[in-house]
């Protein structure tokens, strides 16, 4: 009797099972002589070998009862989520379709009629990490991170954005302000190291940073008239072992907060939420197209082109995706990478953490923490365009305004 090898033997055994045990089927199926294959089934049993993992024995009374505890225990999970996911919404309440499906007010679609008016400001934040610590000694002292640090940052941030939005306009000729919010809004515990070294848990970081952005939106909306807030969720706020494709929003701390921040403002007509259930949110400023994503879905790059690569690649799939469904859009905006960089197709915006232990570990050149602020004109489109320091200094800097080194 010719030796056949392990996985062919067990290759024999699940065609059988799946044939339901008619041996001349499986041969058949095997493009094996029916002797041969009685054959590899008498040394089969002689090995001791088993069928592959999930193919189950239709005459094994034990393995079907096994299986179907399994499936009956899936069933069972499947219908919590999905019973969970409905008492969520049901307990943020039934909002307006604006948070779902974009009904943007008119003040970002229409121009003003002032010829000096500078356009639409966009203040982009995303990567705030909330809740996360990053430890000074660890990279060499060049940046630390905390609850306290975050709240400065971020006070630090807005009044940075008003400051310079002040510059370009004094008499603050603004309809409005588009505030993305681009996820990674809390540090998560999707890593071991993380879940050992946040600073708070999950759920009360969400409430922390909740306090923090509704005062946020607030100050903004006092300060320039209305504002605008698409929404995506990014990785780190998931509740999963891994990020899911299907029901992505209704796992994400990220989404779960915007939901409440959409229900306390839902009163105020200066506030427009759009929070679409995909990782994907397009709007348009004036005739401008906008797609907002997180970034995680780029992977790759490497030592000499950065994230660049990745991101290139990613954003042409999208734009041939988009063009499919008459939603082309003229520039991406996402986060996740930590990087500013203002592309011409494409935003890129920093973090408010800024530099931590994987970039220092990783060797990822150092970036301060920042966040992208720009303008979208009615006419020129994109026009000013700069970075958000959000860190203060606490020594100022001793040098003549220019130089010559020797």
């Amino acid at each position: 009797m010719t030796v056949v090898s392990e996985s062919a033997l067990r290759e024999t055994l699940d065609e059988l099972i799946r044939c339901g045990g008619n041996k001349a089927q499986a041969a058949k199926l095997l493009k094996l002589p029916e002797m041969t294959f009685k054959n590899r089934l008498a040394q089969a049993e002689v090995r001791g070998i088993k069928p592959s993992k999930g193919i189950v024995d239709p005459n094994d009374l034990a393995s079907l009862r096994g299986q179907i505890k399994r499936l009956e225990t899936e069933l069972r999970s499947q219908e919590k989520q999905t019973e969970e996911t409905a008492l969520i919404k049901e307990v943020i309440g039934n909002l307006a379709r604006q948070v779902e499906a974009l009904d943007p007010p008119q003040w970002l679609i229409r121009p003003s009629t002032k010829l000096s008016a500078p356009g639409v400001p966009t203040l982009f934040l995303s990567d705030l990490h909330w809740g996360e610590r990053v430890f000074s000694s660890q990279i060499n002292g060049v940046n630390e991170y905390s609850l306290r640090i975050a709240h400065e940052r971020m006070e630090t941030c807005i009044e940075s954005a008003i400051h310079l939005l002040g510059i370009i306009s004094p008499r603050f000729d603004y309809p409005g302000i588009v505030l993305p919010l681009g996820g990674d809004m809390i540090s998560g515990n999707i890593h071991e190291e993380l879940t050992a070294t946040n600073e708070l848990n999950s759920m009360p970081t969400v409430l922390d940073l909740y306090g923090v952005l509704v005062g946020v939106i607030t100050s903004l909306a006092d300060k320039l008239g209305a504002v605008f807030l698409p929404c995506v969720s990014g990785n780190h706020g998931r509740d999963t072992t891994k990020i899911w494709a299907k029901d992505r929003h209704a796992t994400s701390f990220d989404w779960l907060m915007y939901r409440f921040l959409a229900k306390r403002f839902e009163a105020d007509k200066r506030i427009t939420f759009f929070i679409p259930d995909g990782s994907d949110a397009y709007y348009k400023v004036y005739d401008h197209a906008y797609l907002l994503t997180h970034g995680d879905q780029f992977r790759g790059g490497d030592g000499v082109i950065g994230v660049m690569g990745p991101i290139i690649r990613g954003d042409h799939k999208k734009r041939s995706r988009n063009a499919q469904i008459d939603m082309d859009y003229a520039t991406m905006i996402m986060g996740h990478f930590h990087q500013y960089v203002h592309h011409g197709r494409f935003i890129i915006n920093g973090s408010l953490k800024g530099y931590d232990e994987y970039a220092y570990a990783n060797n990822f050149p150092f970036e301060p923490p920042q966040q992208a602020l720009w303008l979208t004109h009615p006419k020129y489109k994109i026009t000013y365009r700069m970075p958000v320091y959000v860190d203060r200094r606490r020594e100022p800097l001793k040098t003549s305004w220019v130089s010559v080194p020797k």
